[in-house]
C-alpha cells in the first residue's frame, strides 16, 4: 500500500494579467513578440525566441530563460519563464508561465498577457515590469521614439509602490 498524497502550498502565489489594445495588423504585433530584431525594442538587447514549440527562449541577456510551450502564429505564444542571476546555471525560483493571446479588433489587436504563478514578494515588481515592457511595446508599434527603460520604470514604479532602490530578490 502506498502513502496518500499530501496537499501543500510552499509559496504564496498570484497571477498577473494585462490587456492592451495595440495598433495592428495582427502579423505586425506577432512579429514584435517573436522576432529577434523586434524584441530588442521592448525586451532589451540580446534576446531570442526560437520559433517553434520546444524552442529556446533567452531574453534580457540570459536573465530570463525558458522554452516555448505554445506557438500558434498570430494567435498565441506561451513559454516558461525562469529568472537567472549572472553566472547561474540553475534558477533559485520556481518556473512560471507567460502567455500572450492576440485577437484582431478592427485595425487594432487586443493583447492579453498572463504571467503565473508570481511569488508574492515579486507581485508589485512583476506588475511594474510588465507595465513597463507593454508601454515600450505599444510605443514601438506606434512608431514612437522610445525612451530608455529606466524612464518607464520610474513612472510605473510609482503606480505599483515599487522602490527601485530596494528591489526584492
Amino acid at each position: 500500500m502506498s502513502d496518500p498524497a499530501a496537499l501543500g502550498q510552499p509559496y504564496k502565489v498570484c497571477a498577473v494579467r494585462f490587456e492592451r489594445l495595440l495598433p495592428g495588423p495582427l502579423e505586425r504585433v506577432w512579429a514584435h513578440l517573436t522576432e529577434t530584431g523586434k524584441l530588442s525594442a521592448w525586451y532589451g538587447e540580446d534576446g531570442a525566441i526560437e520559433p517553434r514549440e520546444g524552442g529556446a527562449v533567452r531574453l534580457m541577456g540570459g536573465h530570463i530563460r525558458g522554452v516555448v510551450t505554445q506557438w500558434r502564429p498570430h494567435a498565441r505564444l506561451a513559454y516558461t519563464w525562469n529568472v537567472f542571476g549572472p553566472g547561474e546555471a540553475a534558477s533559485p525560483y520556481p518556473e512560471s508561465y507567460l502567455t500572450f493571446d492576440l485577437t484582431p479588433e478592427g485595425d487594432q489587436v487586443r493583447l492579453v498577457l498572463a504571467h503565473l504563478p508570481v511569488l508574492d514578494q515579486f507581485e508589485a515588481q512583476n506588475m511594474m515590469g510588465w507595465h513597463t515592457f507593454l508601454d515600450m511595446l505599444g510605443g514601438a508599434l506606434r512608431g514612437e521614439p522610445l525612451e530608455a527603460r529606466p524612464a518607464y520604470m520610474q513612472r510605473n514604479a510609482a503606480l505599483y509602490g515599487v522602490d527601485l532602490e530596494n528591489l526584492a530578490r
